[in-house]
């Protein structure tokens, strides 16, 4: 198989891919949690608090979210986007939280401690985009 032939194939593997994420149905799903907030140090995660349990990398500043694991069964799944009512910005959940807590998102305020005891622990309105099955 010659290069233009492999780079034509490639071509209509991504054109029909990306057609069918464009085509993809959302809608938006509201839950009300107990939200906490978190910080990359090692007394609040553990030996490498930069990692999430998904495998991802935070910085500072990342607009991101962990979620408690009987979320996830809701559809609070790697990367949903999630709008925090009391917040501006959209975030995406990039890591999970132990077991042992149910109904609860942690908002991730990179290594702002005050911050995130300023935000303490409030009930919110999480709203959070999942695929609608056809």
């Amino acid at each position: 198989m010659d290069c233009l032939t492999r780079f034509s194939i490639i071509a209509l593997f991504f054109c029909f891919s990306c057609e069918e994420q464009a085509t993809q149905k959302y809608e938006w799903k509201t839950i009300e949690v107990t939200a906490t907030a978190y910080n990359s140090l090692v007394y609040q995660t553990d030996s490498d608090p930069y990692l999430t349990a998904f495998g991802d990398s935070l910085t500072p500043g990342l607009k991101c979210i962990a979620v408690s694991r009987d979320l996830l069964r809701l559809g609070l799944k790697h990367n949903t986007p999630v709008v925090i009512e009391g917040l501006d910005h959209l975030y995406l959940v990039k890591d999970k939280m132990h077991s042992r807590w149910q109904n609860k998102i942690d908002i991730y305020m990179g290594n702002n401690v005050k911050a995130a005891k300023l935000w303490g622990r409030k009930k919110v309105t999480l709203k959070y985009q999942v695929p609608v099955l056809e």
